[in-house]
């Protein structure tokens, strides 16, 4: 493969591919969707419960759809009686007026219940997702970019240093010392050990497995030991 070809596209890592750091994610995302079942079901048991508070409303308008039917029946028959049946009409059209005002306080009190009802159920999706949604996804998104990045240079035969170089700067110094002896000294010299145990540490820190191969780029000149300068505290040997 030449510098300037690209690697095939492959589809998107979503889960690590060491199988317990994929189990720890896949366990993690389990958790979360039921996190999320759980709360849905707990927004809508709370939506149904604050409806019940309809049930005194409808009944008033219930109520005054049966004031407006009496009166309006009583109306009509009371206009067909000769010369006062207009009077007697008019007088009971208050009782259907009355009515109407019934239903629509009823019909109101209904509308504004339902109101609440949804706004109550958002809301306590909303408390008890917000501490959980969204740190979930910034981390599984920060991962699989993270993964992404680090397998472009994986799967390209890409050489090791730079993998070896995030491993020396994202990898905890008491865990470095632990895992590769002379980290810093190895990387600076290219030893291919060296570079391949970086690579793999910074590989499992993503629970990704090591690439097949260690390919070694050039990083600059090397300088000579003897033109690196000493630690701070210690003198230079003295030549005889």
């Amino acid at each position: 493969m030449t510098g300037l070809e690209r690697p095939p596209r492959r589809a998107p890592l979503i889960y690590a591919e060491r199988p317990r750091r994929r189990l720890a994610q896949v366990l993690v995302d389990v958790s979360v969707a039921l996190w999320l079942v759980i709360v849905v079901s707990l927004a809508v048991g709370l939506h149904d419960l604050v409806l019940t508070l309809q049930a005194p409303a409808q009944g008033l308008a219930d109520a005054g759809v049966r004031v407006r039917d009496v009166f309006g029946g009583a109306a009509g028959a009371a206009g067909e009686v000769p010369f006062v049946g207009d009077r007697l009409a008019g007088a009971l059209g208050g009782g259907v007026a009355s009515g109407d005002q019934l239903v629509a306080a009823g019909e109101e009190q209904v509308r504004t219940v339902a109101t609440i009802a949804t706004a109550a159920g958002w809301l306590l999706a909303f408390l008890l997702l917000v501490p959980v949604l969204p740190p979930w996804l910034a981390l599984r998104v920060r991962w699989v970019l993270r993964a992404r990045a680090v397998l472009a240079l994986r799967d390209r035969d890409h050489d090791a240093d730079l993998l070896a170089l995030r491993a020396l700067v994202t990898a905890p110094p008491a865990r470095l010392v632990r895992r590769v002896p002379g980290a810093a000294e190895g990387w600076r010299r290219r030893d291919p050990a060296v570079l391949a145990r970086l690579a793999a540490l910074e590989l499992a820190r993503l629970g990704l497995r090591p690439g097949r191969t260690v390919h070694t780029g050039p990083i600059g000149p090397v300088p000579d030991r003897g033109d690196i300068p000493p630690p701070p505290g210690h003198a230079p040997p003295r030549t005889s």
